[in-house]
């Protein structure tokens, strides 16, 4: 395939699947690996983490007002009624803080399984029966006496840490998604399908901007003695099909950002739980077959 339409693809994929409870890892994944793109190639390994950098970006955009009008509500709320540690920025970077500790010390066990389709395709599909049990147990109407949380500002530290620990579970097995993680811990915790998502964006912003710059990082400088494991473009060519992939990406993640909010609203997660139990079993039956 011509590399600007295979850069195309994959800024279509990566913005499509980035914020939706999917798993952009585990497409993107899936797709390198039916085009036979080499993961050991260090362009390709940059690039994907640079994508996902685009895809990442169209947040704070889209967000602004929104990060605006919290920024000038702090400490004390919109209503008056919280504290420094009750304030949703604050629950944001306490639920961040919970996530990032115990995935910088699984790193290894994190590269070891983005390699393994097997990882990937049974995360998908054990995710998609939790978000459906989830979505089907506290969605539009929870059960009798479940505290619901219609507003992130009404959140309480417990539910950001509870959310913060189940992210985990996203960084170390690919194919989870970060979104599914956070969106169902949130509703089993007691908030409503749009707050769960308002605050698994949010706290998408620190926490992929922190591991893609990380990543970037990793696979651009290695340590004294070492080989880096990517390369930035050295060639016009490169540089093209890197800005075509991180524009793509960046745009249609900002139409899927806007189509998810309205969305999630009125349907529910339903569709998407469907659809990662049909594409997990897809890939497990992929790789029983033989596919390494």
């Amino acid at each position: 395939m011509n590399d600007y339409l295979l850069s195309l693809l994959l800024g279509i994929i990566e913005g499509l699947t980035e914020f939706l409870p999917v798993s952009s890892t585990a497409h993107l994944r899936i797709c390198e690996a039916l085009l036979n793109i080499s993961l050991s190639d260090p362009y390709w390994k940059m690039y994907s983490i640079v994508i996902q950098l685009g895809a990442i970006l169209c947040l704070p955009i889209y967000f602004w007002p929104r990060i605006v009008s919290l920024l000038r509500s702090f400490p004390r709320g919109e209503k008056g009624d919280r504290t420094f540690l009750t304030h949703p920025l604050t629950l944001v970077c306490i639920a961040f803080v919970v996530t990032a500790g115990p995935a910088w010390l699984l790193r290894k066990r994190i590269g070891a399984n983005l390699e393994s389709l097997l990882v990937i395709g049974l995360s998908l599909l054990i995710g998609g029966i939790v978000m459906w049990l989830v979505d089907a147990r506290f969605g539009p109407v929870p059960p009798r006496g479940h505290y619901k949380t219609e507003h992130i500002e009404e959140m309480s530290m417990a539910q950001a840490i509870w959310i913060g620990f189940c992210q985990i579970f996203s960084a170390v097995f690919p194919g989870t998604s970060r979104s599914m993680s956070t969106i169902a811990a949130g509703q089993v915790s007691g908030m409503s399908r749009a707050s769960a998502l308002e605050f698994s964006f949010f706290l998408s912003m620190p926490t992929m901007i922190v591991a893609t710059g990380y990543d970037l990082l990793k696979n651009l400088r290695a340590p004294a003695g070492e080989t880096a494991l990517g390369r930035m473009p050295a060639t016009s060519h490169e540089w093209t099909v890197l800005a075509i992939g991180f524009v793509v990406s960046f745009i249609v993640a900002l139409g899927v950002v806007a189509w998810f909010m309205k969305w999630v609203r009125t349907k529910g997660f339903t569709p998407f739980a469907i659809y990662r139990i049909i594409v997990g079993i897809a890939v497990l039956v992929w790789v029983w077959k033989g596919h390494p």
